[in-house]
């Protein structure tokens, strides 16, 4: 702690504060710290204040002898100009330091609750105490000598021990932060349901007619001439509601002691529910009581005869003329992360990037359908298609998660069983609009 002594005024300012009565002794020196090192400080100041006393009726003297002198002779002498200006400097000096300790006895008294309390409990606890910036000022023979020197000069002092963590210092009043947000493992983006067409059903079962025939005889008929007979069939099909379920153990401590676990494990079970979906939507086998997958429904690959097919772009842009040859047109490609990065890196002869500038931020397409990388394709699988008119997704009940202690021996156990379900059908209506192959041969 620096204290710094003030400016000292002239005679003349002297002189004008004598006039108006500016300069007293003041009534009461600082206040009283509350209880922080009780003992010394109160001794301090009342020597302080002692000190300044005595500097204020000194200065208060000096001043009547110049006023009384200026008034008879017009001037003061060198010697009086002297006297005064050393009274007036000695009294700011002397006001300043007070300001000064005054401002770090309150700070440190604000910051330091907890060690104020302990001093005025009587500083009980034995052993060595872990001292504040002002207990050890105050304590100082540094300071007290200053005082006792007619706090002539200037004081710097440097604390020899700071406020730290330790016990009986700042760190009852120092509190680690909380962050209730959990950080949750990463999920996997799932976006087959959006590629498709969807509705509701409020039945177990969605039946629709497919057409499987389609010979058409249309021809010129000449005047007269009998008509060729064209032939149409359709067939009967089905799609079975099934049902995507799990659960999962809580104990009902854990329940309520943690406001947001129930809320973070509906979500992971929710999650669940959209993963094993995705899963299902895109390659369930069809049996027992699985979904009939858009891989198990497409065509399967067949390249043209006589076009190259060496790289994995060839082989997709194979895949949509094939698609395009059933009279479909490619509305998205869906891959593996992993392959769709080997398209990505592909480098023409002067080691550029056939897809353009790295830095360009644009979304995945290719030879104009839109790309749709997922982890839920086995790597090395590849499927085109118009995915819109190749299937319907049927919603027959929305994602729903209870709690209940009503299983087993939940309720002797002290456990909750939290449940996710959701039902749904997929109707593959046009398998012809699908296209599936792999890079095998690659």
């Amino acid at each position: 702690m620096n204290v710094m002594t003030k400016p000292a005024a002239s005679a003349a300012a002297i002189l004008a504060a004598a006039a108006s009565g500016q300069i007293r002794k003041p009534a009461a020196v600082i206040g009283t710290p509350r209880m922080e090192a009780a003992g010394n400080v109160e001794k301090l100041l009342a020597e302080v204040k002692s000190e300044l006393g005595r500097v204020t009726d000194s200065v208060q003297k000096t001043a009547d002898e110049a006023l009384k002198q200026a008034k008879e002779t017009g001037d003061l002498n060198a010697e009086t100009k002297a006297t005064a200006d050393k009274a007036l400097a000695e009294f700011n000096g002397l006001s300043g330091a007070l300001n000064k300790l005054e401002g770090k006895l309150e700070a440190l008294e604000t910051r330091n609750l907890d060690l104020e309390q302990a001093v005025a409990a009587g500083g009980r606890g034995g052993g060595s105490q872990v001292q504040t910036v002002g207990q050890e000022l105050a304590g100082s023979d540094e300071l007290k000598a200053w005082v006792s020197g007619g706090l002539n000069g200037n004081l710097s002092l440097k604390p020899k021990a700071a406020i730290t963590t330790a016990a009986g210092s700042g760190g009852g009043l120092i509190w680690p932060t909380e962050d209730r947000t959990p950080a949750n493992m990463a999920r996997q983006r799932l976006p087959i349901r959006a590629l498709l067409m969807q509705a509701t059903t409020e039945s177990d079962v969605v039946k629709f007619a497919r057409q499987v025939t389609r010979t058409n005889a249309a021809a010129i008929v000449a005047e007269e001439g009998a008509a060729p007979e064209s032939s149409y069939g359709w067939e009967q099909a089905e799609a079975n509601v099934r049902k995507i379920s799990h659960v999962t153990h809580i104990s009902d401590e854990a329940l309520a002691d943690s406001g947001q676990l129930e809320a973070a494990i509906d979500g992971e079970m929710r999650y669940g529910l959209d993963l094993e979906e995705e899963a299902q939507i895109l390659a369930g086998d069809g049996t027992g009581t699985n979904l009939s997958g858009l891989i198990t429904e497409a065509t399967a690959f067949s390249a043209a005869a006589g076009l190259p097919d060496a790289t994995r772009i060839d082989r997709l842009r194979l895949g949509m003329l094939q698609l395009a040859l059933a009279n479909y047109a490619t509305t998205g490609i869906t891959l593996n992360p992993t392959d769709w990065a080997a398209i990505e890196l592909l480098k023409d002869t002067t080691g550029r990037y056939v897809f353009g500038d790295p830095n360009v931020s644009s979304s995945p397409m290719l030879w104009g359908a839109d790309v749709v990388p997922t982890a839920s394709h086995s790597a090395g699988e590849w499927m085109v298609g118009n995915f819109m008119m190749a299937a319907t997704l049927y919603d027959r009940m929305a994602a729903e998660v209870l709690i209940s202690s009503e299983h087993g021996t939940n309720f002797v156990d002290g456990m909750k069983t939290m449940k996710a379900t959701k039902r749904l059908a997929m109707a593959v209506k046009r398998g012809a609009a699908l296209v599936t192959g792999d890079f095998t041969f690659v």
